[in-house]
């Protein structure tokens, strides 16, 4: 959900409540390092450190990164080396610190259950960010924005101690008959010696088709635990239409009865699927049941609660909205550099094509959605639409594909209070800082039901209270 709006805090609170909680592993290297020079004031990251099997690595990131009492909040955030199919080995480390320390803190304290949500799409940072979790003792792993079907074979493999690979998917022209890019993480590399024994964790993939569900099923690389199956409705990156065609007169992608998904060929493939998108009340919870599901995921209702990680202005404009009925939702079919369409909520001070739409200059400084592509000469590069389009065309990648990008890296870490300070303003009283991006599904306009009278803000457990019912622990 989001980056670092799912976090421990929240996923730690929906587990122990009898639920699967789930932390977002999205750009976890960059959360860490941001989190660490502002301070780790409660000693969170710490502790979470202290339970890290190798001291080395846990030492070097916070020499690096760790700045005690906080950095000047005028001064910028120092730079966290890219992703790519040959990673350094301070990113590997930041990686895998980073992921571990998300999911060992959403574990302690309680017995439930708990999981990482990635992005196929992220796939340089897939096998390190898998491996942490999995040092972790992530429960689950579920995965979406793709067809993760190497997946389940990389948690075979790293439940056994073994390195596992992927395919990396490479653009351009040149990459025709090019030998094929594995990406490779060896945990008794890394660890430079042998490596643990690891639980494997079940995997859940998310999809939007059935047809998609079944190659899943079929051809993946290991088993493949059960489905989340989302609707246009849901917040984060939706699936195309099917048949594709034009934008509606709103500018937003049109859905159709084709996108709807078909529930009894998921019943047919005998694994369990929840149901997601605008389901968090009792009566949607026992519709999906209804319908063969096993439950229901929920995010956008938990995105604005008091444990999520974002940020208190954002909660609080996003509760005043939905009890106003002035709520703004705009699926974006360009925002996202991932050519996916994208929802985003429209907030005060919040890039949206509905309101602020004055977005900063373009740059690539994180770096987690470039394009893997061939140059001419053989040779691997990376390009990003949100990039500067000069850079783009400068790399082989036509300028059309640059128009409406956002840069989704820089505005979602906005969002929880992590946006870079820009270094041109660092003389500045009050410096520029990087704008937020908000997403939320449909679900947005209805969160003023968990709000009590005279309350600004919801707890996790009110919403769990309204779906569930008041006590429940299911």
């Amino acid at each position: 959900m989001g980056v670092a709006v799912s976090g421990w805090r929240l996923a730690r609170t929906v587990s122990s409540a009898g639920q699967l909680g789930v932390v977002s592993g999205t750009l976890l290297p960059v959360v860490l390092a941001r989190r660490l020079q502002l301070g780790d004031l409660d000693g969170d990251l710490r502790r979470a450190f202290d339970a890290f099997p190798d001291r080395g690595v846990v030492d070097r990131v916070l020499a690096r990164y760790l700045v005690p009492g906080g950095k000047d909040p005028k001064s910028p955030f120092a730079p966290v080396p890219m992703p790519s199919a040959a990673p350094s080995r301070l990113w590997l480390e930041l990686a895998v610190l980073a992921n571990f320390a998300e999911v060992w803190l959403a574990k302690s304290g309680h017995e439930g259950r708990v999981g990482v949500n990635l992005l196929e799409k992220i796939q340089v940072a897939t096998l390190a960010s898998v491996y942490g979790a999995m040092l972790a003792g992530v429960d689950v792993v579920l995965m979406g924005a793709g067809i993760p079907r190497a997946i389940p074979g990389v948690l075979d493999k790293f439940a056994a101690g073994e390195a596992a690979e992927i395919a990396l998917d490479v653009h351009g022209p040149a990459a025709d008959g090019a030998e094929p890019v594995r990406l490779r993480f060896d945990p008794a590399d890394f660890f430079g010696g042998v490596a643990p024994a690891l639980r494997r964790p079940l995997f859940l993939a998310i999809v939007g088709s059935a047809a998609l569900a079944t190659t899943l099923a079929r051809k993946s690389t290991g088993r493949v635990d059960g489905f989340v199956v989302e609707s246009a409705a849901a917040g984060g990156h939706n699936a195309p239409p099917r048949g594709g065609g034009a934008p509606g007169p709103d500018g937003q992608p049109v859905y159709g009865p084709r996108d709807e998904p078909e529930l009894e060929k998921f019943r047919a493939l005998g694994l369990p699927f929840w149901l997601a998108g605008e389901r968090a009340s009792p009566e949607r919870l026992a519709e999906a049941r209804a319908l063969g599901a096993a439950g229901v995921q929920i995010g956008t209702a938990f995105a604005f609660c008091a444990e999520s990680g974002l940020a208190e202005t954002h909660k609080r404009h996003a509760c005043e909205a939905s009890r106003e009925g002035t709520t703004r939702l705009f699926t974006d079919p360009l925002a996202s550099p991932t050519g996916f369409p994208f929802k985003t909520l429209d907030l005060p001070g919040v890039l949206s094509r509905l309101g602020n739409t004055s977005r900063p200059p373009r740059r690539c400084d994180i770096g987690y959605l470039r394009q893997p592509f061939r140059r001419p000469n053989g040779e691997l590069g990376y390009r990003c639409p949100a990039e500067p389009a000069e850079d783009f065309a400068g790399k082989g990648g036509d300028t059309q594909d640059c128009e409406g990008r956002m840069c989704l890296c820089n505005g979602l870490l906005a969002a929880v209070g992590l946006g870079q300070v820009s270094r041109a303003d660092v003389s500045r009283d009050t410096p520029q800082v990087e704008p937020a991006i908000i997403t939320a599904g449909a679900e947005a306009a209805g969160i003023a039901r968990f709000l009590r009278a005279g309350e600004e803000s919801y707890s996790a457990r009110a919403v769990l209270d309204h779906v569930l019912g008041a006590g429940a622990n299911v």
